[in-house]
């Protein structure tokens, strides 16, 4: 027999999915006076305030949903969800246990209940404000992070909200703000004594790289072709990483001082007596930075590369290189002079273990996948409206999500009821979590279209699957660096038809696409050779471009600092 939950659960399913939400809010209010335990009930009646009009109504009927939906889980694994309300102590062991699972929905629900114990450190706030960040709730995670940075105003803890403030709206423009700040209070500039860098003539260029590790992150796939590449011949290269342990593959020639256990002033240093010309940090703001070293000025010429695609905010760093491109900069927005570099400014190797590329998928199951594996923070509102319009208007297709935090099942269902404010079912929105090998390769083959996310584009994301021979739409918003990296990217691989520059024309041209499935299954054969073909995967060119750009920064260096054989001015 039917019961009446149920009955209602369906009637106010049918009325919000049918573009009646205010139908749906009675209904489901009505449900959770009567079952006030029930999380699922709690999720629809936030999909439903959403779409009528009560954002503050939908967080709060969210942020019911979560918790209900928490703690009986949190029961399940062995922990006390009672004793989560009154014992700081023990929620923040349960909390830290499912965020190193990459639950991180229920981290945060579970985290915020050591709020409401009484007690919450520094360290706590930080895991809750990337627990939250994690999830997409940036707005929220930059409010946690400005607390601890007030409270406790570290370079590190500063930088947490430096990160999130990227993906939040009117991201870049914060976030050079906030790296500006950051520069201002974490890294003065230092006095230096004159380089004595002698002219390149007759000798080789000395080039040093920074970042925590190379071969054991994701900055492998980005730093091998350039390390493989460089010409010993025309080149030094000395790796400054936190430790030697993670760099034994790389060329024999290929120096590596680690500086882990090093001071800034110690590691600067160090580098200076290394001679370098030109030193470019790799790693950016994000965890782990050592970019606080350039701050000292170790070398005559500075970089900041790969992770910092925005400015660093330090006036210490010279250039930055970006692709070649007639785009214009905001003004004031980068503390460094933009140096274009050619048709991309990264080089990338596809990982090992690919799986030869498969036709559409649909033409053989009939059913449109569309894909995302972009990290959760980057699904903000504006690409879930895109999204969900392309989803309505084809009723037979599903969106798969995969990224580690989609293994979260709090976050799976929050984001489905994300979808349903929107008129998507939540059924059609399936989700993976973190796979190797494989497994990873394979989940590539499910897709037939992947959709891009906007202002902050996918990177090593949209270069996996354009690898794997999947087709990624990108709305390439140019005033978003972001944006601009993955528009060079489509273009160096000869993809310029999947590149659209509004919401509006990048669900039409999902739709032009996926209307005609032979045709998008030719587009998809084309995918991976041109991406092979296309300059980010011609590792020798983009090295040399490189080599010889680090080359003229420092002889425009020595010209601007006096020309040779005469003093040399200290680098502030």
């Amino acid at each position: 027999m039917v019961s009446t939950t149920q009955t209602m659960m369906r009637a106010g399913r049918e009325a919000q999915l049918a573009g009646d939400p205010w139908t749906a809010v009675e209904i489901f209010e009505d449900l959770a006076a009567r079952e006030p335990a029930n999380a699922e009930v709690r999720y629809w009646l936030a999909s439903a305030k959403l779409t009528s009009g009560d954002p503050n109504g939908a967080a709060l009927a969210m942020e019911d949903a979560r918790i209900l939906h928490t703690l009986p889980l949190v029961t399940a694994r062995g922990g006390d969800a009672g004793r989560c309300r009154t014992d700081a102590a023990h929620a923040a062991l349960i909390a830290d246990q499912l965020y190193g699972q990459h639950m991180v929905a229920m981290s945060a629900v579970v985290r915020a209940l050591c709020l409401s114990a009484g007690r919450m450190g520094a360290e706590d706030l930080l895991a809750y404000g990337l627990s939250l960040q994690h999830q997409g709730r940036v707005e929220e995670a930059s409010e946690v992070f400005g607390m601890v940075a007030e409270a406790r105003p570290t370079p590190r803890a500063s930088q947490f909200r430096l990160w999130a403030t990227l993906f939040c709206e009117d991201g870049e423009a914060r976030f050079a703000e906030e790296a500006k700040a950051w520069a201002r209070r974490h890294a003065p500039a230092h006095p230096a004594a004159p380089f004595s860098n002698p002219p390149l003539g007759g000798r080789r260029l000395r080039i040093g790289y920074v970042a925590p590790n190379f071969a054991g992150s994701q900055l492998r796939q980005y730093m091998t072709p350039l390390l493989e590449n460089h010409d010993p011949a025309a080149v030094e290269v000395t790796l400054y990483p936190a430790s030697a342990d993670t760099e034994s593959n790389w060329p024999d020639w290929i120096a590596v001082h680690p500086i882990g256990h090093l001071s800034d002033a110690d590691a600067a240093a160090l580098i200076r007596r290394d001679g370098v010309d030109v030193l470019a940090d790799c790693w950016g703001h994000t965890a782990g930075s050592r970019i606080s070293v350039l701050a000292r000025r170790p070398a005559p010429v500075q970089v900041a590369w790969i992770n910092s695609s925005h400015t660093t905010g330090l006036e210490q760093v010279d250039y930055i290189p970006h692709a070649t491109s007639d785009r214009s900069y905001p003004e004031g927005r980068y503390t460094e002079e933009i140096w274009q570099i050619g048709p991309v400014y990264t080089a990338f190797r596809p990982a090992e273990g690919r799986l030869p590329p498969v036709p559409t998928p649909a033409l053989a199951s009939g059913l449109l996948t569309f894909g995302s594996f972009n990290h959760p923070a980057k699904l903000n509102d504006w690409v879930l409206d895109a999204w969900a319009a392309i989803l309505r208007s084809t009723p037979s297709s599903r969106l798969l999500l995969k990224y580690s935090y989609f293994s979260d099942p709090v976050l799976q269902r929050a984001t489905q009821a994300r979808f349903a404010a929107r008129g998507v079912a939540p059924e059609r929105i399936v989700f993976e979590g973190h796979t190797t090998g494989e497994a990873y390769f394979a989940a590539y083959r499910q897709v037939d279209l992947m959709l891009d996310a906007w202002p902050f584009a996918g990177s090593t994301t949209t270069l996996d699957a354009l690898s794997n021979g999947v087709p990624v739409l990108t709305m390439a918003d140019c005033d978003f660096q972001g944006g601009a990296y993955a528009q060079a990217m489509l273009k160096a691989s000869g993809l310029p038809d999947l590149l659209t520059d509004t919401p509006d024309a990048f669900v039409e041209r999902a739709l032009e696409l996926t209307e005609d499935l032979q045709r998008l299954d030719a587009l998809r054969a084309r995918v991976r050779p041109s991406f092979e073909a296309g300059g980010c995967c011609d590792e020798v060119g983009f090295t040399r471009r490189m080599e010889q750009a680090f080359g003229e920064m420092f002889t425009r260096w020595r010209r601007e600092a006096g020309l040779d054989g005469q003093p040399v001015r200290a680098a502030s």
